[in-house]
């Protein structure tokens, strides 16, 4: 959670008379409460439109509403800006700022749920944005890495089973030396054989899957061992 860009989101909205009071929010002008959500919904997208920041500061305050909000729609507006007439968004700010709070201690739900179905399920972003959250940053992924690595690498694995085998295989390969990983890296093999946009390739995944030490009779693990042991034998599976 950034502080500074939360203290500059507030701010923004208040000079637009919506202010947090409680656990809730207040729109002083129309005299009614309002649900994070509904804040994320109504001014979100005005960040894109505020003429008085340019595309960086745009990009920082949305993040900004982001951490102050907690909130999937503003991701969803991010997204809509950097892919829309007038993007893409300055890169380096756009991926700094997710990889910032994939490594932040407190769970990044939005940044990983808009990741998974936006990002990674759309095979014109998935390699690039894979890329910018953790596949530029694998020869990092070894015994001693940060632990805000460690946590980055970790979610990032648990929602990468729509990104292409051939792109994500290294960060699989890598994250398997790793026990902290294990978990996360288990997840995406899931991932990968139950999402519809799944991407696995047998062989692979069978390797990784008999290097995975896990509760040995977690009944996940037995059964996708034995589904992608199929799988890679050519005896076909229907699940």
């Amino acid at each position: 959670m950034e502080i500074q860009a939360m203290v500059d989101a507030r701010r923004w909205l208040a000079e637009r008379g919506v202010v947090e009071l409680g656990d809730g929010w207040v729109d002083i002008e129309a005299e009614r409460t309002l649900t994070a959500n509904e804040v994320a919904h109504a001014w979100a997208c005005e960040v894109f439109a505020d003429e008085n920041l340019d595309r960086v500061g745009q990009t920082l305050l949305a993040f900004g509403l982001l951490d102050l909000l907690d909130d999937y729609w503003v991701t969803c507006e991010i997204r809509c800006a950097d892919r829309g007439a007038k993007g893409p968004l300055p890169a380096h700010v756009l991926w700094d700022g997710y990889r910032r709070r994939l490594e932040a201690a407190r769970d990044p739900e939005a940044i990983t749920y808009s990741l998974w179905v936006d990002w990674f399920e759309d095979h014109d972003t998935s390699t690039a944005a894979f890329a910018e959250v953790l596949g530029n940053d694998i020869d990092r992924i070894v015994p001693g890495a940060p632990d805000g690595l460690i946590r980055r690498a970790g979610r990032v694995l648990a929602c990468s089973g729509p990104v292409p085998w051939d792109v994500k295989q290294r960060a699989y390969d890598a994250a398997v030396r790793l026990p902290a990983l294990h978990g996360p890296l288990f997840q995406g093999l899931l991932a990968s054989h139950h999402d519809v946009y799944g991407d696995l390739e047998p062989t692979a995944a069978l390797a990784l899957l008999e290097q995975v030490d896990l509760t040995a009779n977690l009944p996940d693990l037995v059964e996708l061992r034995s589904v992608v042991r199929k799988l890679a034998s050519g005896s076909g599976v229907t699940c």
